[in-house]
């Protein structure tokens, strides 16, 4: 069963590695609950969502994937990952960059990111 997480308690955390960017735990869980923030608010298996080191997440409805490299996966790095879900950049932007490496059909996130805490 997937563990529930407040829209409070991620944005704690988010809070919490802004107040000291260099802490890595902080950092770490930051991720970890913005992840499964984000996964309870897209359920499904049919996207890959990848931050590694600290987490990995399927979301939205579709596909099932159940073994080895499922048909959409979305990478890229923590500190990428928390700043597209406080806003502090674009989808479109960090794709550009080179800051996410998205494959397969729904790797856009961009309707997606729009429903996080942070979204004006």
């Amino acid at each position: 069963m997937a563990r529930t997480v407040s829209t409070s308690d991620a944005m704690a955390a988010i809070e919490q590695f802004h107040a000291d960017p260099e802490n890595s735990d902080s950092l770490a869980q930051a991720v970890r609950l913005s992840l499964t923030w984000f996964a309870a608010a897209h359920p499904g298996r049919a996207v890959e969502l990848r931050v590694p080191p600290y987490g990995a997440v399927q979301i939205l409805e579709g596909t099932t994937h159940r073994r080895g490299t499922p048909s959409a996966v979305v990478e890229m790095s923590p500190e990428t990952w928390i700043a597209l879900f406080t806003h502090t950049t674009s989808w479109e932007a960090a794709c550009a960059s080179g800051q996410v490496l998205a494959s397969g059909a729904r790797s856009d996130l961009t309707e997606h990111l729009s429903s996080t805490p942070y979204a004006t």
